[in-house]
């Protein structure tokens, strides 16, 4: 196991502001940017080039073949949803390693799931968890510990102790969203063993402090930034990320649905699964898979009860 002290260019300062920085774990400090270590860091770019480098020959980050990679795949955790229907659409359940995005419009069931899966995270592995800890940034202030002592008791856990196990920020603005994100880092690297981070919703801050045309591109490219750390903590720490996004009107469509998912592009390539979730009729919920890498387009009806999802 290599420290940050054994690195060429790292004394006992350096490393702790390294540490301090969130960049206590190789791989994290391996896949990182002179710029970024630089800036979170507080060290000079050179140092930071020389520091990156050493890392990753002492991980040995180099190709690998696809074998290798479906060994790895078999360290991937899945988080039941509650509804058999649901997970057997997305192959099982929530995916660790991976960012996971539902749209929809307001009412359609994006912040239920949000805290199904803060409660069944932490069931045992044999019933659909992975006995861990969970991060919920809420931008909207819709979090209510009360719904999650529902669904406890829908799976016959303590509250007290399902209520300690999720770790809450409550986002300002973007600024701050990003912060909490970055943060996650340091709450792993203290000990908790979170396996999942949940954002509701994703674009809620961007969408209100950029608009018109002129400070789309800024946007952007801070979203960018934003999903590529979530994306980095899912790889680093073998933690599922879950986001909510909103919808907005498409006056133009005729045929087809007459709303889309926001955040554009840099969101839509980010996501590793899509889900659009639809109302339908008698209070149930419709769930579409839109995009996978490996799993056919499809969809499955589930319900909303006092006790979580059900099918």
């Amino acid at each position: 196991m290599v420290e940050l002290e054994d690195l060429p260019s790292v004394g006992e300062k350096t490393a702790q502001k390294l540490r301090d920085a969130g960049f206590a774990d190789m791989m994290r400090l391996a896949t990182a940017t002179a710029k970024e270590l630089a800036v979170k860091a507080e060290i000079g770019e050179g140092v930071a080039e020389k520091v990156i480098e050493a890392a990753r020959k002492a991980e040995s980050i180099d190709f690998e073949t696809a074998y290798d990679v479906m060994e790895r795949r078999r360290d991937v955790g899945r988080i039941t949803v509650g509804s058999e229907a649901f997970n057997e659409l997305i192959g099982g359940g929530i995916e660790t390693q991976s960012i996971t995005e539902v749209f929809g419009e307001f009412g359609s069931g994006k912040s239920q799931i949000s805290h199904e899966l803060a409660v069944t995270v932490q069931l045992p592995r044999d019933l659909g968890g992975l006995d861990g800890e969970c991060v919920f940034i809420d931008t909207e202030n819709t979090f209510r510990p009360e719904r999650i002592e529902q669904i406890s008791d829908g799976f016959e856990l303590d509250h007290e102790e399902v209520l300690q196990k999720i770790h809450i920020a409550r986002a300002f603005n973007s600024a701050h969203q990003i912060l909490m994100a970055d943060k996650i880092n340091e709450l792993i690297q203290s000990g908790s063993n979170i396996k999942l981070v949940i954002v509701d919703s994703l674009m809620a801050h961007f969408r209100a402090e950029y608009v018109g045309r002129e400070s789309l591109a800024t946007r952007q490219q801070k979203l960018n930034q934003h999903l590529h750390a979530l994306q980095n903590i899912a790889n680093t720490y073998n933690v599922a990320v879950f986001i909510t996004n909103q919808v907005q009107a498409r006056p133009d469509a005729f045929f087809g649905s007459p709303t889309k998912a926001i955040g554009g592009h840099v969101l839509g390539h980010a996501s590793t699964y899509r889900i659009w979730l639809k109302k339908g009729l008698a209070g149930k919920r419709i769930a579409r898979l839109v995009d996978s890498p490996h799993l056919p387009e499809g969809e499955c009806v589930f319900k909303i009860t006092s006790d979580g999802i059900v099918d």
